[in-house]
């Protein structure tokens, strides 16, 4: 069985392809993005956003938000 849907697919294509052109931007900072594994990662956040089947992120990559460890 597949792990990744098509709309997932579809969407590392279009992230691969502004890479290649040189207008891929990273989310927060807007800088230009030329590390193709960063293209891949941004192509199936945003897959994940639109529903598609991608499998979770790993534990040891995932970001916490708003978390705050006792001093």
């Amino acid at each position: 069985m597949a792990r990744y849907g098509k709309k997932a697919q579809s969407k590392v294509k279009r992230a691969m392809l502004e890479l290649k052109r040189g207008t891929l931007v990273s989310g927060k900072s807007g800088k230009k993005v030329t590390n193709r594994k960063q293209a891949i990662a941004i192509g199936l956040s945003e897959a994940r956003r639109a529903g598609a089947k991608v499998p979770r992120q790993p534990l040891a990559t995932r970001k916490t938000r708003g978390t705050r460890v006792p001093a």
